[in-house]
C-alpha cells in the first residue's frame, strides 16, 4: 500500500501582508521598518525589508525620478511585495512612493490577489526630516545641486486614508515600529 504525501491544508499556511512605510525623505521609513521586521523575526514570522533605495539600486537601475519613472518603480516594488505577502511573508516596504494613483495601484493589485496590503504614512513634518538630512538630500536641493527633492520641489501626496499615521518625531524608532505591530495584531496577522 502507498500513501500519498498531501500538502497542509491553506488555512495551516503563514499568513503574509504587505507593509508599506511612505513619507518624505528622512521622515524614518527606513528605521522603523528594521524595528518592525526584527520584532516579526524574534516572533518566529518571515520577513522581507524591500527597502526603496536597495531596490532601486538594483532591481529598478538606470530609472530616473521623472513622474514616470517613479511610477514604474513603485509599481516594481509593489509586485515583488505582493507576491512575497501572497506567499506568507511580510514584505515590509519602506519607500517615497510620492504620488497617491501609483499607490493605489499596488493596493488594487493586492486586492485582486486577496492578499493584504497595509499602508503606513510615515508623517514626519518636511522641518524634522530636513533637520535629519540623513543623505544629505535637503542640504544639496537647498545648496541647489539638486532638483526634483520630494516634498521640497517634487510633490509628495500624503495618503488620504492610511491604516496608521506615524509622526516619528514625538516617538523612539521602537515606539514607531510597536504602534505599526499593533495594527497588525489588530487585524489578526500576527
Amino acid at each position: 500500500m502507498t500513501t500519498a504525501t498531501t500538502a497542509r491544508p491553506s488555512r495551516d499556511r503563514a499568513k503574509g501582508a504587505t507593509i508599506w512605510l511612505t513619507g518624505l525623505p528622512s521622515s524614518g521609513k527606513t528605521t522603523v521598518a528594521r524595528a518592525l521586521a526584527g520584532r516579526l523575526r524574534t516572533e518566529g514570522h518571515r520577513v522581507e525589508v524591500l527597502d526603496g533605495d536597495e531596490i532601486r539600486r538594483f532591481l529598478s537601475a538606470g530609472l530616473g525620478f521623472s513622474r514616470e519613472d517613479r511610477n514604474t518603480n513603485v509599481q516594481r516594488i509593489g509586485l515583488v511585495a505582493e507576491v512575497l505577502a501572497r506567499n506568507g511573508v511580510f514584505a515590509v516596504v519602506p519607500v517615497i512612493a510620492p504620488y497617491a494613483d501609483s499607490r493605489e495601484a499596488v493596493r488594487k493589485r493586492h486586492e485582486s490577489s486577496d492578499t493584504t496590503y497595509l499602508e503606513i504614512h510615515v508623517a514626519t513634518p518636511l522641518e524634522v526630516c530636513s533637520e535629519r538630512d540623513v543623505k544629505g538630500l535637503y542640504a544639496r536641493q537647498a545648496a541647489g545641486a539638486l532638483k526634483g527633492l520630494t516634498g521640497v520641489d517634487d510633490p509628495y501626496e500624503p495618503p488620504v486614508s492610511p491604516d496608521l499615521s506615524l509622526e516619528t518625531q514625538a516617538r523612539t524608532p521602537r515606539e514607531s515600529a510597536d504602534s505599526v505591530h499593533a495594527v497588525l495584531v489588530a487585524k489578526g496577522l500576527v
